[in-house]
């Protein structure tokens, strides 16, 4: 039976054979330029005095081979051992020559001979490298047998080509080991760099792929690093590294420099911004990668979902509560009211004593509707999504609302174009509305903050006008209209450029929110004004968010406030 046969050896890396190729080539280019010149500079000439002319017709071939083979390593073509076995065969017959044209072994030429059968044994097969050292050896025995036999030479050189025969099988051997070592290093350093490549991608793809929104900014406040969830929140599209971060988004660069200014402060971490579409909430948190202020890690919360998890935690809560409070307040309440509208009628009573019963009846009628509203929350669960037209549906509403309150045409206008359908409870929709239109009618002109009796604006209040009975006189139908003479609301309706949501703007002219109060209007019991409970605007809040919806708050430039309602994205509505 055959014995198996050897396995072939490893071919070095393509770029690493072919750099050495080229290395090769710069001494075919040199070797016969240095040789012609220490011919023609030097008298007498240590090389090529015994057959000239052989020696100038040989450099020179030697010098055009050179030349030609450039091109064949730069285009790489033919293969790397085709090139390499043809060159190694030329620079043994070119040596062979120039060594016997300048009188065999006492030149020196043959050391010349290292060179290329070293890289022959670099490049090619083990087999293949020790065949051409041979060929190498016989070619010097060969010219220094023609010297000898031309009476030019002295017989006892041949031992000394036999020697520099040996030597070089010798050096095929070690550089075949040698070259073994290297091919096993550059292969392990290009594993090792397809590696770092390989994870740098994983890296980057982990990084730009996360569910979570980070970037990072430097302490000039330009972008380092940034994935595509971040720039889809800031910027609706891709942001370019080296991006100022204040181009793209004021707000979270305003709270990047609180945050610098006071790191340990606790309160920071419930401040909270539009996303750049303003269909989403994001809570920026911010983390040092140098201690000397310099990088700096943020991530970006999106809160809406988590907001949602824990309103369904608030909502058993609140139903337990609710229930408590219908049973056990809202019954002694109305006794408490009825009793004094009953002493109200009673005959001979005093100025004094009047005026008593009517604060007992308006107090209690301002108990029982934070009753009612609380009695509101605890129904969310019951969330009857329907499909409707908005701009269909704002028209009637306002027809309602204008009918209800006795408002004139021109107090509301409703800039609605186009068709625009939506997914909500058409009953938390009407209560939302009707909150914020209220809201807007009652202090949508510049005096109807100052009625309120303290300065601020009653926006903030509760967007209730059944809650403002304790400022006003507790009809507020009546005080709506009246104020309708010069307020003038507005209510658009269009899609969020970017990611195509429906939303509706609730538009007033009036003083606005104070900057210290717009992180804190839609807390529940959160007001500035007299009289309110500041529900409002949170029950609002609430019933959009139970809708997937968003209800943000923010100054209209020159002067006023705009109430936007986001509506959930009409590409994910879910199955009924």
């Amino acid at each position: 039976m055959n014995a198996p046969a050897d396995p072939p050896a490893p071919a070095p890396p393509a770029d690493l054979g072919w750099r050495v190729l080229a290395l090769i080539n710069l001494f075919r280019l040199l070797t016969p330029l240095l040789l012609a010149l220490i011919f023609a500079a030097l008298d007498p000439a240590p090389v090529g005095t015994t057959f000239p002319a052989l020696f100038i017709g040989t450099t020179a071939t030697y010098f055009a081979y050179a030349v030609v083979s450039i091109a064949g390593v730069k285009r790489r073509w033919p293969e790397i051992s085709v090139q390499t076995i043809v060159s190694v065969c030329v620079d043994i017959v070119a040596i062979g020559i120039l060594t016997y044209a300048s009188g065999g072994m006492a030149s020196g030429l043959a050391v010349l001979m290292v060179l290329p059968i070293g890289v022959a044994s670099f490049i090619v097969r083990p087999q293949l490298a020790l065949l051409l050292a041979s060929l190498a050896a016989i070619a010097l025995v060969a010219q220094q047998i023609f010297i000898a036999l031309a009476a030019r030479g002295e017989i006892g050189d041949l031992t000394s080509a036999g020697i520099a025969g040996a030597l070089l099988l010798l050096v095929t051997l070690g550089v075949g080991r040698l070259a073994g070592n290297l091919r096993d290093n550059e292969l392990r350093l290009r594993q090792r760099e397809v590696d770092v490549a390989d994870l740098a991608q994983l890296n980057q793809f982990i990084v730009q792929h996360l569910r979570e929104s980070i970037l990072v900014v430097d302490a000039n406040d330009t972008i380092r690093l940034i994935n595509e969830s971040a720039a889809q929140l800031l910027h609706s599209g891709p942001v370019a590294p080296g991006t100022l971060l204040g181009e793209i988004s004021p707000r979270l660069i305003y709270l990047l420099g609180i945050w610098r200014r006071h790191p340990h402060d606790w309160q920071l971490s419930s401040l909270s911004m539009p996303a750049h579409d303003g269909g989403n909430l994001l809570q920026p948190h911010f983390v040092s990668l140098d201690s000397s202020h310099g990088p700096t890690l943020i991530f970006l919360e999106d809160t809406t979902l988590m907001a949602e998890r824990v309103q369904q935690s608030k909502l058993a809560a609140l139903g337990r509560l609710s229930a408590s409070i219908a049973h056990e307040i809202r019954n002694p309440v109305g006794a408490m009211s009825h009793a004094a509208q009953l002493l109200a009628e009673t005959p001979g009573l005093s100025p004094q004593e009047q005026r008593f019963a009517e604060i007992i009846i308006r107090n209690g009628a301002r108990v029982s509707t934070i009753i009612e509203n609380v009695l509101q929350l605890s129904r969310r669960d019951s969330t009857r999504q329907q499909r409707l037209e908005l701009n269909d549906w704002l028209r009637g509403f306002l027809v309602e609302f204008r009918d209800a309150a006795q408002l004139p045409e021109a107090a509301l206008s409703l800039h609605a174009p186009g068709v625009l359908d939506v997914r909500i409870d058409p009953s938390h929709l009407h209560q939302l509305m009707w909150n914020l239109c209220e809201n807007a009618i009652r202090h949508g002109r510049h005096d109807g903050c100052e009625r309120n009796g303290d300065g601020n604006s009653a926006e903030v209040d509760d967007g209730n006008p059944a809650e403002d009975g304790g400022g006003r006189d507790g009809n507020d139908s009546e005080a709506a209209g009246q104020d309708a003479g010069t307020a003038t609301v507005e209510i658009r309706s269009g899609r969020i450029a970017g990611t195509d949501r429906p939303f509706v703007e609730v538009l007033d002219r009036g003083k606005g929110i104070p900057a210290e109060d717009t992180e804190r209007v839609f807390e529940p019991f959160f007001t500035s004004g007299k009289g309110g409970t500041g529900l409002g605007l949170f029950i609002a809040r609430e019933l959009a968010q139970c809708n997937r919806a968003l209800l943000l708050y923010e100054p209209r430039p020159g002067g006023g406030s705009i109430f936007r309602l986001v509506f959930s994205d009409p590409q994910r509505w879910e199955i009924q």
